[in-house]
């Protein structure tokens, strides 16, 4: 009598060398990166053929939308939360066929906004998440070669307090801030009305990742704008936006994180002329600008941007504190869990700490405003 030996699935998974994974991804990252650089084109596309081949990169697709993304349990419209260990192995074996990726419908979920309207997330399958995924580990590294140095929305190494640097240098006072204006912009449905084909003649990419990636989009159109749309929910997403949207910077000195914008005017700069070159920009997207969010103020007025509000005071110092809407966001979150009967003082603690070390990065107005 044979006995079949039983396979220990969730042992597998854990004595996976993920460190050794993660190396064996960059190295073939940082190679795609320099062929990018050195204008190798076809190099760069068998690259990006090996890498959505690579044991590692698929393992590594399935762990991140499966185990470490913030809605790894938000499931796609087959229900499906969460993967046991057999079907993780089973995914990542299935991701073989990346080449030939069929995508499902999307899960439409209503997320409320500040103004009392809701945007909708289209949130796609486990499946398609870790396609996508793999599909990043493909695409990123090509794009970060050309990516305009002042952009700093869903991009590796980079974050909102990047931006907020630069906004310092620019405005500081021996950069002669007290002269200068703000044009603030935000992009009108970014995520919902972009174009498909601007994205997909910018993509870099072999033709069956432009396959796929053309069915990601399509997957999650809306019926009224056929050839418009990102699925927001989508791993890729941003990545796709941000491929969109590069070069935009170029048309005059500017800060970019995803579809929010400041450019900084000097004194003798052409406010119109600017924003009408960056309407124009957009226009060949699908785009255009929230006319009710684009402000154009003085630096000394101060401005809004990534929760943080900014302004060039009198005397020509530059001042930085949480906008009012952060401020009031970070204490209602402060009171529910201190109100919360359910927790008790270690609990409290332990979810408290991650705001407390947030806080920390701030200005001391910030603690001042508080325990005012």
């Amino acid at each position: 009598m044979v006995r079949h030996k039983i396979i220990d699935f969730s042992e597998l998974w854990k004595n996976i060398p993920w460190k050794k994974f993660r190396r064996n991804l960059f190295r073939l990252q940082r190679r795609l990166f320099k062929a990018i650089q050195a204008e190798d084109t076809r190099r760069a596309r068998n690259i990006q053929k090996l890498i959505l081949k690579s044991k590692a990169a698929r393992l590594l697709a399935v762990r991140q939308v499966s185990q470490l993304n913030t809605g790894k349990k938000t499931a796609g419209i087959d229900g499906i939360k969460s993967l046991n260990f057999k079907q993780r192995f089973a995914l990542a074996e299935r991701l073989l066929k990346a080449h030939d990726w069929k995508h499902s419908k999307l899960r439409e979920i209503p997320i409320p906004k500040k103004d009392g309207t809701s945007r909708m997330l289209k949130v796609p399958t486990m499946a398609d998440r870790a396609w996508q995924c793999l599909v990043k580990y493909a695409l990123e590294p090509a794009h970060e070669a050309l990516f305009h140095a002042r952009s700093y929305g869903f991009r590796p190494g980079r974050s909102t307090h990047d931006a907020q640097k630069i906004l310092f240098l620019n405005l500081k006072s021996d950069s002669n801030g007290l002269n200068k204006r703000i044009l603030e912009l935000d992009i009108e449905k970014c995520f919902d009305r972009i174009n498909h084909t601007s994205i997909m003649e910018r993509v870099i990419a072999p033709q069956t990742i432009k396959t796929g990636i053309w069915r990601c989009l399509k997957a999650g159109v809306n019926p009224e704008f056929p050839e418009q749309g990102t699925p927001q929910g989508g791993v890729v997403s941003p990545l796709l936006a941000n491929v969109a949207l590069d070069g935009i910077e170029d048309i005059h000195y500017s800060i970019r994180y995803a579809d929010d914008m400041v450019v900084i005017l000097k004194p003798k700069d052409d406010a119109d002329k600017i924003l009408k070159d960056i309407q124009e920009f957009l226009a060949a997207r699908g785009l255009k600008v929230s006319e009710k969010k684009t402000k154009l103020v003085r630096a000394t007025e101060g401005f809004d941007f990534l929760g943080w509000h900014f302004k060039v005071q009198t005397n020509g110092k530059f001042r930085c504190v949480p906008s009012e809407d952060n401020y009031r966001t970070f204490r209602q979150k402060v009171k529910d869990i201190v109100n919360c009967s359910n927790y008790g003082a270690k609990v409290k603690a332990k979810k408290l700490a991650p705001l407390v070390q947030l806080g920390e990065s701030n200005p001391p107005d910030f603690y001042r405003n508080f325990r005012d």
